[in-house]
């Protein structure tokens, strides 16, 4: 397991949301602080504030690239092209190794469940034992790293 994804998982396991595991994990690579980026990836935990869509690991692993590799002219079609391909690049990989990038799916809820409650779940050792959420954060955060290096592309 490369640092990354040990940093990613380490975080999940002491309270950081499945988003912010994979953000905080790349806090310096991204110039930001552990709170800094704590605070950016809060509302992607559980699919979206619980709602169980896309899981908020490769929420995570968008944050990062974009913060890494990001366009910044509205109007520089190509660069948002070159983007959007890494984008979807990152995702299938997740996927490939899922079978599915939807929170739901990867809790093996049922499609009609729809979204839980807003109020998150208690960390005792019977939700972590539950939940492949740790290992989807280090997952996604190797995936990251052997994509991007963990470098700005300034």
């Amino acid at each position: 397991m490369s640092s990354k994804s040990e940093q990613a998982r380490e975080l999940f396991l002491t309270g950081a949301n499945c988003a912010q595991a994979v953000v905080a994990a790349f806090h310096q690579e991204c110039g930001l602080t552990p709170e800094q980026a704590l605070r950016l990836a809060s509302g992607f935990g559980g699919g979206v504030a619980r709602l169980r869509e896309v899981c908020g690991t490769v929420s995570g692993m968008v944050i990062v690239a974009n913060l890494l590799r990001g366009y910044s002219d509205p109007g520089d079609k190509a660069a948002k092209d070159r983007h959007y391909a890494l984008i979807r690049r990152l995702a299938e990989r997740f996927r490939q190794e899922t079978g599915s990038v939807v929170c739901r799916e990867l809790l093996g809820r049922p499609a009609d469940s729809g979204p839980d409650t807003p109020v998150s779940e208690a960390r005792t050792p019977e939700y972590y034992r539950k939940r492949p959420c740790a290992e989807l954060a280090a997952l996604a955060a190797g995936i990251l790293e052997s994509e991007l290096g963990g470098s700005r592309a300034d």
